[in-house]
């Protein structure tokens, strides 16, 4: 094990308490200055694309336990599918604010501030891909609402912050809270307006939504540098944690009303995912190289990967929760959110490893 020894101390920091495998308890994350070191770059790559899909497997495979959850209570007629209405609100409206506004309590530094900054303004660009993307395929492919709004917006909150904490550290986790938060506003704008079948956006709901009021109070705070008493931030963060098993109860209960033959068989189903896996994750990685986005600032490499992660997870869950609240196809969008989520364990670690080879 000596050679395995020395790779792992020479590319990575070890830190606490993460569980890999049972009775396993270790934390890996990856060190961008040991990179320029390191002299096997390929052992390197591949170090982190196997770390990449283990830990993707265990939180994924957490989620999809809840979700069966969620299939169960229905299928036994415990509650109806379209109870799930009621814990939508709860999701949109209680979860998500709690989530944002934890997302803001951070030290204020000048390198946490240029590389939010940073961060920001490529959470920024990306979006604008995004919609650009959409604009151009979806008349050609007769994409829907509910299509559209599942390849545009990715499960960024629930599946990148544990997945940040584990590869690059604690210190890593709030340049990812900059992607969501570009997307929260974004989610309750063209997101909003697309699945409500409106072209016009509604400024009146917009400006009075509680989670955009929860983006303002966190900014806010964050450039006051105004601290939060523990106990309360203790309880946004304990609220904010259930977005992920909440997403994937809510997505269980929705598609427990439809056939699992048709969620896995409907070949319709793979091209908005095969978008939001493949085509859209390539498209901005290739602009990123473009750009040469990573040697904007110091530690860009590292910033950057966490922004990436981000734009390459699968279908977001609030998409499911709000297509409930404004009487969409939610069975359609959970369809959606399971499949691409099953397919986000092989395809996530193929474009972390092209991250690493282009960029």
């Amino acid at each position: 094990m000596p050679e395995y020894t020395n790779f792992i101390s020479a590319a990575y920091t070890q830190s606490k308490g993460y569980h890999i495998f049972p009775g396993i308890s270790i934390k890996l994350r990856i060190d961008y200055r040991a990179l320029k070191e390191y002299d096997s770059a390929d052992k390197m790559k591949e170090g982190i694309c196997m770390e990449v899909s283990l830990l993707l497997m265990e939180q994924i495979a957490q989620l999809f336990i809840v979700l069966l959850m969620g299939y169960i209570v229905v299928k036994a007629k415990l509650l109806k599918p379209s109870d799930s209405k009621v814990l939508s609100v709860v999701f949109v409206y209680l979860i998500m604010p709690c989530v944002v506004l934890n997302a803001f309590q951070i030290d204020d530094t000048p390198e946490i501030r240029a590389g939010l900054l940073y961060s920001m303004a490529i959470a920024v660009g990306m979006h604008v891909v995004f919609l650009a993307f959409d604009t151009v395929i979806r008349r050609p492919l007769k994409l829907d609402a509910v299509e559209r709004v599942n390849i545009i917006y990715s499960n960024a909150a629930a599946l990148v912050i544990p997945l940040v904490q584990a590869l690059l550290g604690s210190e890593y986790v709030v340049y990812s809270c900059a992607f969501v938060i570009v997307q929260l506003i974004l989610l309750w704008t063209h997101a909003s307006a697309c699945l409500q079948g409106s072209t016009k956006l509604e400024w009146k709901k917009i400006l009075t939504n509680v989670n955009l009021i929860a983006i303002v109070a966190g900014a806010l705070l964050y450039l006051l540098h105004i601290s939060l008493p523990a106990p309360i931030v203790s309880t946004l963060s304990s609220v904010g944690n259930m977005i992920g098993p909440m997403g994937m109860l809510l997505a269980g209960m929705a598609i427990a009303e439809v056939p699992l033959k048709k969620v896995f068989c409907t070949l319709r189903n793979y091209l908005p995912v095969v978008l939001r896996l493949l085509v859209v994750p390539v498209i901005v990685l290739l602009l990123l190289r473009v750009v040469h986005a990573a040697g904007w600032i110091s530690d860009g490499k590292a910033i950057l990967m966490t922004v990436y992660l981000s734009a390459i997870t699968p279908s977001c869950a609030t998409v499911t929760s709000m297509a409930q609240l404004y009487n969409r196809d939610a069975a359609h969008s959970s369809a959606l959110y399971v499949l691409s989520t099953l397919l986000s364990i092989f395809t996530m670690p193929l474009m972390i490893g092209l991250f690493e080879v282009l960029i």
